[in-house]
């Protein structure tokens, strides 16, 4: 777990809900339960704060930090992605974005790229992009300030279901996906008899928790979180974000008494 992701998750996860900022040495005194170094917690808040997203000001001779809006929104946003799945009826529509950017724009080009697959959308071909979900205009809004990225969306329907989940099986590799949710699903259902048993102490389970989301977090990026119809049968990803769920709910309390005494203790 990499100290920038921590910091992050630390603020999204504890800190947004005791006023939303802490202490310098609140902050080494939490990054040591995950072996982080103060020298490494200062150079890696002085960097953020150069980034925009860290902001920080003097409380007589300690610095306070914060997260700033940017990096609210940014935070905001993958938590809804993480932690929320779409469970409304498909209306059988596909939402393609098909779009251009000048060759001298690749790193812009591959930007684009990401965001769609954040936002759930997956490769038909290497320009046109296509999602059950509609989100079309968040990622339209995402680029309205690029005027070298055109973009153009669609919305249409296929010849039926079996041509749906040929194309749900060519735009993602659903296949290599399950199997890593099945890899997800051993790792954490044997965990779940313990968590509920509290047998944890309160630093294990802020460790356990924050483990769990670094462990988590990237399935979004690939999982476009289509409707059953669209799914192989036995299907792994609802069943391993219920156990996340679960799991991130059974470590709270005892998370929170360790971020408590820690942030009691400075």
């Amino acid at each position: 777990m990499k100290p920038r992701s921590l910091v992050f998750d630390l603020f999204g996860d504890y800190l947004r809900y005791r006023g939303g900022e802490v202490r310098l040495r609140g902050l080494v005194a939490l990054m040591s339960c995950f072996d982080v170094p103060e020298a490494t917690v200062r150079v890696v808040a002085t960097r953020m704060r150069k980034e925009g997203w860290l902001s920080s000001r003097r409380e007589g001779r300690e610095t306070v930090y914060a997260l700033t809006g940017a990096a609210w929104d940014l935070l905001d946003e993958g938590r809804d992605r993480i932690f929320r799945r779409d469970r409304g009826p498909w209306d059988g529509q596909w939402n393609m974005v098909v779009y251009s950017v000048p060759e001298t724009e690749r790193a812009l080009r591959e930007q684009l790229r990401k965001k769609l697959a954040w936002f759930g959308f997956g490769p038909l071909s290497s320009a046109v992009w296509l999602s059950p979900h509609n989100r079309t205009d968040a990622v339209i809004a995402a680029f309205s300030d690029h005027p070298a990225v055109q973009l153009h969306a669609f919305r249409s329907r296929s010849t039926g279901t079996e041509s749906d989940r040929d194309i749900a099986a060519r735009a993602w590799d659903l296949k290599e996906l399950d199997q890593d949710y099945a890899e997800l699903l051993e790792t954490y259902r044997p965990r779940l008899a313990g968590y509920r048993a509290g047998a944890l102490s309160a630093r294990d389970a802020l460790g356990a928790r924050m483990r769990l989301i670094h462990d988590y977090r990237l399935f979004p990026f690939r999982d476009p979180d289509l409707p059953p119809e669209l799914l192989p049968a036995d299907w792994q990803g609802r069943v391993a974000h219920e156990v996340f769920l679960e799991a991130h709910g059974l470590l709270r309390v005892r998370a929170e008494e360790c971020v408590d005494g820690l942030l009691g203790a400075d």
